[in-house]
């Protein structure tokens, strides 16, 4: 099956040459809309483990986490390269002196790269200053993942995020000063999004030079404020078709050279009230695939740039 976008894996192939992977790393901290500093409670709708179900115990250390996922990732998916993958909650909000502990645990000779997820508002000068001399000393390429989720600021209030799209689009500005890669996180199934703001997400993450995108479908966790909402039916659920329609749209005005890490996310059936519709992740991505195919979409096909060059070539 031809991938009508541009894949993950065909960048580190393009990038790295061979087979990478991620290898998870869960730290014990929190995000500053939980502990008040934004607001509290958290997202609706993440879970008390800060969106990591696979990873290993937070009291291990990063150096054991790091040796005993190449362990077993290597071994299943036979590779040799890997990068390490900072997932939970907010994993820029600690101290300086914290930050740099963790990332000089990632100088290894099989780790290629660092991917970080955080928040906007948690990304400071201080510690992208500290990762570009890491990077430029130790050759180790840097990744942040910043979620956005939507466009819609009345979406992310509702999200109870805690920060805005100026925020957003503050941090990307500043990461792009450091020239680091940016993954931006979205959410393509909000019931309080329509497809102008699909296409309004996708469009001003062409305009802050996002390098990678990771789109989620929207799960009902099991004990979160969304779980409850879901239960009183204050939020009824998109329907498949919908977030297959979404997902397509999304793609086709994202520029062309982004690539994308996943079409839509998973999380254990037993801790979920709603997830993907009882349908398997990857059922769901197989039928994006051969929706695009079928109707000759490819990746970027409405994004300015793409339509630009076509003109010009007229």
């Amino acid at each position: 099956m031809n991938n009508p976008y541009y894949t993950i894996s065909d960048y580190y192939k393009k990038t790295y040459g061979e087979k990478v992977y991620k290898l998870p790393v869960k730290l014990s901290l929190t995000c500053p809309n939980r502990d008040g500093a934004a607001c509290f409670g958290g997202c609706i709708f993440c879970s008390e483990s800060g969106g990591s179900f696979e990873n290993l115990p937070s009291f291990m250390t990063v150096d054991d986490q790091l040796n005993k996922n190449r362990e077993y990732i290597g071994k299943k998916y036979k590779a040799k390269k890997f990068i390490a993958y900072f997932q939970n909650f907010t994993n820029t909000y600690m101290s300086l002196s914290e930050f740099k502990e963790i990332i000089r645990a990632c100088d290894k000779d099989y780790i290629l790269a660092v991917s970080i997820s955080t928040r906007s508002d948690s990304i400071t000068e201080d510690k992208l200053i500290f990762l570009k001399q890491w990077s430029e000393i130790t050759g180790k390429d840097i990744v942040i993942e910043v979620g956005l989720q939507t466009a819609n600021y009345k979406t992310l209030e509702l999200l109870n995020r805690g920060e805005d799209l100026a925020d957003f689009i503050e941090a990307c500005n500043l990461i792009n000063k450091y020239g680091f890669r940016i993954c931006a996180h979205v959410i393509l199934s909000l019931p309080w999004d329509d497809i102008k703001d699909i296409r309004q997400t996708a469009r001003i993450l062409n305009v802050l030079n996002i390098k990678e995108v990771k789109v989620h479908s929207l799960f009902v966790i099991k004990g979160t404020k969304l779980s409850k909402m879901y239960k009183n039916g204050e939020v009824k659920m998109p329907s498949k078709e919908t977030y297959e329609r979404n997902v397509i749209e999304f793609l086709r005005y994202i520029k062309p050279d982004v690539a994308v890490q996943r079409l839509v996310g998973r999380a254990p059936k037993e801790e979920t009230d709603f997830c993907n519709w009882n349908t398997s992740w990857w059922l769901i991505r197989d039928e994006i695939i051969e929706i695009m195919n079928s109707c000759g979409y490819t990746q970027g096909d409405k994004s300015h740039k793409v339509i630009y060059d076509k003109i010009k070539g007229e």
